[in-house]
């Protein structure tokens, strides 16, 4: 890439526009060089003369800058960024930093969320790492401590407390619900019966 172009996209120069386009390769995203979104790293830019090439290539247009002239469908859109939640789901971020890194305003993002999944972006991850928690109590030791740590909630307390708000149960008290459930199906595999 010249530097001629990456001060094109450093500087959001609209004079640039159609003359070349530019992908992300982190963020899977392609944009005009006069996009508005945070400026990437330079090591993770591809240039494309033309929005079918990036197309072609597996990248999606940009919300914000709409580079291919049209728009990716709310669905599309808030399906990207649910992934994005579920593989990151340990990560501190704010709707500020979720509505830059996908292009689009926090206003938008949170209200077109809502209305596809039913639930805020911050009440998604909170279901995302509370599954994640369920598996980690289940299948592991950790202390409840390791597991919050975990997940990506830092104070233990604060994840007993929404662990308990979405499951009904405490964190230690679904453990030891599953470890007898676990206990009772392996004594039905054995044949043995439950002798009291």
């Amino acid at each position: 890439m010249s530097e001629e172009k990456w001060r094109a996209i450093v500087q959001n120069d609209s004079s640039y526009d159609g003359k070349f386009y530019y992908a992300v390769k982190t963020t899977g995203i392609f944009c005009r060089p006069s996009c508005k979104s945070r400026v990437p790293n330079k090591d993770h830019v591809k240039i494309f003369t033309y929005a079918e090439e990036a197309l072609s290539e597996g990248f999606r247009p940009c919300k914000r800058c709409k580079p291919d002239g049209m728009r990716l469908p709310d669905e599309e859109w808030v399906e990207q960024i649910a992934q994005w939640i579920e593989k990151n789901y340990t990560e501190a971020w704010t709707l500020d930093m979720l509505a830059d890194k996908f292009h689009g305003s926090p206003y938008h993002l949170q209200r077109t969320f809502k209305r596809v999944m039913k639930m805020s972006p911050a009440e998604y991850i909170q279901q995302v790492r509370i599954a994640k928690a369920m598996d980690d109590l289940a299948s592991t030791n950790k202390t409840i401590t390791e597991v919050a740590l975990a997940v990506g909630i830092p104070n233990a307390a604060h994840f007993a407390t929404l662990f308990h708000k979405r499951t009904g149960l405490t964190p230690t008290n679904y453990r030891q619900r599953t470890a007898l459930n676990a206990d009772i199906q392996q004594r039905r595999e054995d044949g043995g019966k439950d002798e009291r």
